[in-house]
């Protein structure tokens, strides 16, 4: 099961969706949590990772619900 699920979560089209909306939602989230530091020229490496961590959090969201939506659909589909 998890061999047929990283399997799903790498192909190109789950791959790219993940980074889109890595990029797009992290971005967002990262002028929300961290705007104040970036103005203010407070930006440190722990806030740099914690701002990778940002843009991580999506993409992983992305790709489990998409990898979840394709076996929920291929389970469901009634044996010939």
């Amino acid at each position: 099961m998890i061999q047929e699920w990283l399997r799903i979560a790498s192909t190109k089209p789950i791959v790219m969706r993940g980074l889109k909306y890595g990029l797009v939602v992290g971005s967002i989230l990262i002028i929300i949590n961290h705007g104040n530091a970036i103005t203010g020229g407070t930006v440190d490496s722990t806030r740099v990772i914690q701002m990778m961590l940002t843009l991580l959090v999506p993409y992983c969201v992305s790709t489990a619900s998409s990898v979840g939506a394709i076996l929920d659909h291929r389970n469901s589909k009634p044996e010939a």
